[in-house]
């Protein structure tokens, strides 16, 4: 038996709570892209992995072949997500801002689409990285900044 549409909202809703870690992190910091950009990018990302999936099963010939690809339109939301990213990014004299914000919405659309091909432990380990990621490292970027500054 292959994937169903109820199995297929797990896979989205998994979607849709690990973006939204993501997007905690980033509107507790008042950044542009915050809760519910990850959380819909994320979502979009499993909505058209599953969808994708769903539609190849249903296309598949008697023998379980198929000459669909289900990949195909995961690629493609590589370069949506990278056209919304680019919008996010600005500059401001000497200093470039919004690059996190574009790789974090690059994340979570990886994440949504790992989880709408139902790799779950994949998605949560990705989460989990890209969290950690997002408030560990600032901290140290920040000293790093102050040591830079200092020297000037």
């Amino acid at each position: 038996m292959g994937l169903t549409e109820w199995d297929s909202l797990l896979r989205i809703a998994v979607a849709i709570v690990l973006g939204g870690l993501i997007g905690y992190e980033r509107e507790t910091l008042d950044k542009s892209a915050g809760l519910r950009t990850h959380m819909l990018v994320s979502l979009g990302a499993a909505l058209f992995m599953v969808a994708s999936i769903l539609i190849v099963q249903d296309f598949a010939t008697g023998d379980g072949t198929s000459r669909l690809d289900p990949t195909r339109i995961g690629s493609t939301i590589v370069t949506g997500v990278g056209f919304l990213g680019g919008g996010i990014i600005f500059r401001q004299e000497d200093r470039v801002h919004g690059l996190t914000t574009a790789a974090g919405l690059w994340v979570a659309a990886a994440i949504g689409l790992a989880c709408g091909a139902g790799y779950f432990v994949l998605a949560i380990g990705g989460s989990i990285l890209t969290v950690t990621i997002l408030a560990m490292i600032r901290p140290l970027e920040k000293r790093f900044e102050n040591r830079r500054d200092s020297t000037d």
